[in-house]
């Protein structure tokens, strides 16, 4: 991921317009979430297992004192399983959303560095059809040729939580 930050910081000019981007990794693939909405980075500790919570949500975690949902970006995207090994880590975010704040972690393989992107180099994703669910990829960056995923955060917790609020409890 060297070559993000080179590219950052290649471009002087355009840092005031840049977004900032903490940049992760999954199954190999590099992706991004807005830095404004990481609140910290932890260790991946085993969650609380809930009855009947969807594959992608992991159970919950204390958080000094709070209850935190934690996601399943692997499950979620259909990546397979990763085992949760010693490296594996948690980005705690906060969104907003129609209840006011929310806090949830992600469980991701890798951290990998902040990252500043013009928007202007931002690509829409590709149409692909009723299997891909765009809702949640703010856009596409190609930095020395590697493809950065850039995810709306917000809108992919929301969703998650809201299939999680929609599944059907079987008993």
């Amino acid at each position: 991921m060297d070559a993000l930050h080179a590219r950052a910081s290649t471009k002087p000019s355009t840092l005031a317009q840049a977004d900032q981007y903490l940049t992760f990794q999954l199954d190999g693939q590099d992706y991004g979430i807005e830095i404004l909405r990481v609140q910290e980075i932890k260790r991946w500790e085993k969650p609380t297992r809930l009855p009947h919570s969807p594959d992608h949500v992991q159970g919950v975690i204390n958080l000094r004192g709070a209850v935190v949902p934690i996601l399943d970006l692997r499950r979620r995207f259909g990546l397979g399983e990763s085992g949760y090994a010693a490296g594996a880590i948690v980005i705690v975010v906060g969104i907003d959303n129609e209840l006011g704040g929310l806090t949830a972690g992600v469980v991701v393989d890798a951290v990998c560095e902040v990252c500043s992107i013009d928007p202007a180099d931002l690509r829409p994703a590709p149409e692909l059809g009723s299997a891909f669910d765009g809702a949640f990829v703010r856009g596409l960056v190609v930095i020395e040729e590697r493809m950065l995923i850039l995810l709306d955060v917000a809108q992919l917790v929301n969703t998650m939580l809201g299939e999680s609020a929609t599944t059907p409890k079987v008993a």
